[in-house]
């Protein structure tokens, strides 16, 4: 099980420090040099699609580590 935290750590995409919710955008955003409000506004539009973009950005919550590297499931799997 580290090791799949460990893949989701070398990816390089953190929660970031433009954080309006979780900061999964803010982190996307820092990671490939773009506005965090396009990603934002990439996001809101998603929304408005058939599918599930609440449920991406949750499991993207879950997934993607913060700025000090810690990952939100993995140290629920911890406790």
């Amino acid at each position: 099980m580290n090791s799949f935290f460990t893949a989701i750590r070398s990816l390089g995409v953190r929660r970031g420090p433009h954080r309006m919710l979780a900061g999964v955008c803010g982190g996307i955003a820092d990671r490939f040099g773009v506005s965090p409000w396009l990603v934002r506004l990439i996001f809101v539009l998603s929304l408005l699609l058939p599918g599930s973009g609440i449920v991406v950005y949750l499991i993207a919550w879950v997934l993607l580590p913060d700025e000090q590297g810690v990952i939100p499931l993995q140290r629920s799997l911890q406790r």
